[in-house]
């Protein structure tokens, strides 16, 4: 908890952001540390000057991170910090995961500790029937098959996607830009306590804070940061879900849009996206194959792309490659997740990652993912 207590303190501190934050972090190995360093060792952080370290330096002189926890838990009691080993990884690779990310609802860990793959579907507020229609088969068709949706909550697109895919019996993550306790829109109450009951809300704002145009921008690069891919369902060129197609980008994940006429407003930003190289949805079966599963109609179960039909014995592997090996699951798993757990330098993985291929032990996804065989 003291660590907590650092990150939540640092919070406070006007002008020092999520990126800021995490460089201090890395840069003298925890916040606790950096709490009481001197302002000629905070002048060695990218991004300090002057100026914010004299704010930090007054600041921290009227904190106690401790007793400010105690006070933030009585009405935000359940929330991570990037010190917490329950923290999403996938958000946490991010160069600006939130410092306290609030939640409320069924917490699932292997969706945290990228077991589970997660997919965003985001889109306008006013859709076309065209949209509304595709977002409910697509939803659908991810629910059964798997995949955990994760959306904004708003009206329109996202608000078609948390529900059919909680109709489909799947589990759904939303995230807001309000705090955990405030439904916006209120016409999504009902909405709101389905998804308490069958998935996670989640926000990076405290307990009370009231929508503000300002806060949902930043809403969305954790609607990417949380998923391996994100589908725009339909965007005009002046909408927020192309500012999370844009974090997708950043984040190298990879980005999936429905086409449609130009002639349709709803349409366009979408069209704009497969110019600059998003991929076109056109099927459910195809979608859910580029995303590294194919529908067994039969029996309804989630099958890999490279899965064997007979199962082959393993080679005796170096230590460094069965190391690899043991760090990559059945699931697509991200080159810097493989990198965090295995501990070598990107340059090292990467030659070990080949030689697994070679050996036909894993295969590559797009956006670097790697999947186990067999």
């Amino acid at each position: 908890m003291l660590e907590t207590a650092y990150w939540l303190a640092w919070s406070q501190i006007s002008g020092i952001g999520p990126i800021l934050l995490k460089r201090i972090e890395q840069h003298f190995g925890s916040l606790a540390e950096a709490w009481t360093a001197s302002s000629r060792s905070l002048a060695e952080v990218e991004g300090l000057g002057t100026r914010s370290i004299n704010v930090i330096v007054e600041t921290r002189s009227q904190l106690d991170p401790e007793d400010l926890l105690e006070k933030h838990l009585q009405k935000n009691p359940h929330f991570w910090t990037p010190a917490d080993p329950d923290y999403p990884r996938l958000l946490l690779e991010t160069p600006s995961p939130p410092p306290l990310l609030y939640y409320r609802g069924q917490i699932d860990l292997r969706e945290n500790q990228g077991i589970v793959p997660i997919i965003g579907i985001v889109g306008t507020r006013s859709p076309t029937e065209h949209g509304r229609r595709w977002t409910r088969r697509i939803s659908t068709a991810l629910a059964k098959h798997g995949f955990v949706v994760v959306s904004g909550m708003a009206a329109g697109i996202d608000t078609e996607a948390h529900r059919a895919c909680m109709e489909a019996g799947g589990r759904t993550l939303a995230v807001l830009g309000t705090g955990v306790d405030i439904v916006y829109p209120s016409s999504n109450r009902q909405l709101y306590e389905q998804i308490q009951q069958q998935g996670l809300i989640l926000s990076e704002y405290p307990a009370g804070t009231q929508p503000n145009k300002n806060n949902f921008p930043p809403r969305n690069r954790i609607i990417a940061g949380l998923a391996r891919a994100v589908l725009i369902m339909e965007a005009p060129e002046k909408s927020g879900a192309l500012i999370t197609a844009r974090y997708a980008n950043e984040f190298c994940r990879d980005v999936y849009t429905l086409p449609n006429s130009p002639d349709v407003e709803q349409a366009r930003g979408c069209l704009r996206l497969i110019h600059h190289g998003a991929e076109i949805i056109i099927r459910e079966d195809e979608l859910l194959e580029m995303l590294g599963a194919i529908p067994n109609l039969d029996t309804g179960k989630q099958l890999s792309l490279f899965e064997s039909t007979a199962v082959k014995p393993t080679p005796e592997l170096t230590p460094q490659l069965a190391k690899v090996l043991d760090a990559i699951a059945s699931q697509p798993t991200p080159f810097d997740l493989i990198v965090q757990t295995t501990g070598f330098s990107a340059g090292e993985l990467s030659g070990f990652l080949l030689q697994l291929e070679l050996l036909e032990l894993i295969s590559q996804l797009p956006g670097m993912r790697y999947q186990r065989i067999g």
